[in-house]
């Protein structure tokens, strides 16, 4: 029995599983001060510390809180190189457990207009930097191509720098590649691609 009131976020056992002793059966969310979690880019992370204060703002209304940062993470994550951050938001007012929020926070560069979007599984690291693979159309091989990732969302990145609109990005089976190997594109009934990265696959 939980020791306080909240919200279960995920139940790890069967009806009628046999679990031993200490073995977690529900996740529980408690009921009390609200905390933020989200994504900061690698190329932003020294912009940004421990009690710093940031805006948040709600996504089903315009109610908006100033909440402080409570933690950084120490390491980048080692697919898609960013930080997770967590944030300590204000008990009055908070918003639902489970809600989606806006972080707020200044720019240090403008975003550009026409904006690249890769699945994560496009991303591999490289010389500890992150990578893709780019296809030579012409001779329908593969390049590494380093990249600069400005932010991520759920199984997206947004590339800030290192690719061109346009350009073919393999997005599976990135670690199985080598350098100039040919691939065939992947052909799919209904035609569907993400964005502007169809998804090369190796060769057989």
């Amino acid at each position: 029995m939980a020791d306080r009131s909240g919200i279960i976020t995920e139940i790890e056992a069967d009806a009628g599983q046999i679990v031993t002793a200490g073995t977690p059966i529900v996740r529980l969310a408690l009921d009390g001060p609200r905390e933020v979690i989200f994504s900061l880019p690698q190329d932003k992370f020294s912009s940004f510390k421990t009690g710093q204060v940031v805006q948040v703002k709600s996504w089903s209304n315009d109610q908006a809180w100033s909440a402080t940062i409570r933690d950084i993470a120490a390491s980048a994550d080692p697919v898609i190189r960013t930080f997770t951050v967590k944030l300590a938001m204000p008990e009055k007012d908070a918003p639902a457990l489970g809600s989606t929020v806006t972080v707020m926070i200044q720019r240090t560069q403008e975003v550009p207009l026409k904006a690249i979007l890769l699945p994560t599984s496009a991303i591999r690291q490289e010389n500890n930097q992150s990578a893709v693979w780019v296809l030579d159309t012409a001779t329908m091989t593969v390049q590494s191509q380093a990249i600069q990732i400005a932010t991520a969302s759920a199984n997206q990145v947004l590339v800030a720098s290192g690719l061109k609109e346009g350009q073919k990005v393999v997005i599976a089976g990135v670690h199985v590649l080598s350098p100039g190997q040919k691939v065939t594109l992947y052909q799919e009934r209904s035609n569907q691609t993400l964005g502007s990265t169809p998804s090369p696959q190796p060769s057989k």
